[in-house]
């Protein structure tokens, strides 16, 4: 497959040009700022080159995906809040930043602070109360993408448990024998198989049925293929195995609930996450020609 600085060059950007379009968000992949050249492109027409784009640094800022009258879809890059926090004073927000340019916005789901991906907000009252509405019916598309320790028990399946906000060791999980479901509430996910790697780790589809907190996490983990880099499901050797939690909301779809429209949206697996399956590989299967030099034989004369 083409790598993008690849597909860049070949579309007319000099190399300089592809780093600094890549630099400050003016190549899209799928509708999303990407700046790893290195990423391999399986669909070189999914690229995007557009020059006019607000400049952006991909993976730090968020990113506009939609705008209407009504709501905002927008990429929410890892490490950033969801919603102001109260007692982080002064911390940046998506609901925040996302105001300071399209004004009064009001929340409607949120996303972990450290994962990235797809999230909706909306600009007037009708609209944030019409979304959540959809999300109480289980109309909207969630799916995220998951790398993780282990392989699930079946390629294809769906988990159904009842959470509760103490399952025994002072974290979210599902009820088992010995706790007390009576205030537990009902969480089901379906996860997909989709790719394996080196060091056991896999790549998993998940699709929310309900959205509670932290259940991808809390599902898979149960299944014993806890996400990379979690620091509250995952044993310490694996929280180390990627610089972040490994998770991102990767498609978002439903019906405009004003307009009637069909809206879907994908966002590729985050830059990030990508570095992450390439270090992955083990060494012989590293491209030739990067890393130490070879030693010279001390034994060896010359003539």
């Amino acid at each position: 497959m083409p790598r993008l600085d690849r597909i860049l060059r070949d579309r007319g950007l000099s190399a300089s040009q592809a780093r600094d379009a890549l630099r400050w968000g003016k190549v899209f992949l799928d509708g999303i700022p990407t700046s790893l050249g290195g990423r391999e492109i399986r669909r070189p027409e999914r690229v995007e080159h557009r020059p006019e784009a607000t400049r952006l640094q991909p993976g730090r800022d968020v990113a506009f995906v939609h705008v209407d009258e009504h709501l905002a879809v927008v990429w929410k890059p890892a490490g950033l809040l969801a919603v102001p926090a109260p007692r982080r004073d002064g911390h940046q927000s998506v609901l925040g930043e996302v105001g300071r340019k399209l004004g009064r916005v009001l929340p409607v789901h949120r996303l972990d602070e450290p994962t990235s991906g797809l999230m909706m907000v909306a600009r007037t009252a009708p609209a944030q109360l019409a979304l959540k509405d959809l999300l109480e019916a289980h109309d909207v598309e969630r799916r995220y993408l998951a790398l993780v320790k282990g392989r699930l028990p079946e390629d294809e399946m769906r988990v159904e448990t009842i959470f509760i906000r103490d399952r025994g060791d002072g974290l979210r999980g599902s009820a088992h024998q010995g706790t007390d479901p009576l205030d537990g509430r009902r969480a089901v996910t379906n996860l997909v198989h989709l790719d394996t790697f080196e060091r056991g780790v896999t790549l998993v589809g998940a699709t929310l049925e309900t959205g509670r907190t932290h259940q991808v996490r809390i599902h898979l983990a149960e299944l014993g293929c806890p996400v990379l880099g979690d620091p509250l499901y995952a044993k310490r050797h694996i929280t180390g195995m990627a610089p972040r939690l490994a998770l991102h909301a990767a498609a978002l779809g439903f019906t405009h609930p004003m307009t009637g429209d069909e809206l879907r949206f994908r966002a590729p697996l985050a830059d990030d996450l990508v570095s992450v399956i390439g270090g992955l590989r083990e060494p012989e299967e590293r491209p030739r020609g990067r890393g130490r030099a070879p030693r010279r034989d001390p034994r060896r004369r010359k003539k």
